[in-house]
C-alpha cells in the first residue's frame, strides 16, 4: 500500500492520504469502511456499560486469565 503521511508545521502527523485505487481494494475488502459512524444498539452500550460497573465494584473478586482457565480445565 502506497500510503503518504499528513503532519502538521511541527511534524506531528496529522492524517493519511489513500490513493484511490487502494481505497477501493480496502471497501471491496472491507464492508462498511466508509461509513464514518457505527450505530451501536442502545441495549449493547448498556450491557457494556453494566459490566463496566461491574468490574469496578468487584475488582478484588477478580481473577488471572491463566488460573481461571487452569480452574475450568479442572472442573470439566
Amino acid at each position: 500500500m502506497n500510503l503518504q503521511y499528513i503532519s502538521d508545521s511541527k511534524g506531528k502527523t496529522t492524517g493519511v492520504y489513500i490513493p484511490i485505487q487502494e481505497w477501493i481494494k480496502l471497501k471491496s475488502k472491507f464492508k462498511g469502511i466508509e461509513q464514518e459512524e457505527i450505530d451501536i444498539p442502545v441495549w449493547h452500550v448498556d450491557l457494556v456499560k453494566e459490566r463496566i460497573e461491574s468490574y469496578n465494584n468487584n475488582f478484588e473478586k477478580l481473577q488471572d486469565f491463566d488460573i481461571a482457565m487452569d480452574d475450568i480445565e479442572n472442573e470439566l
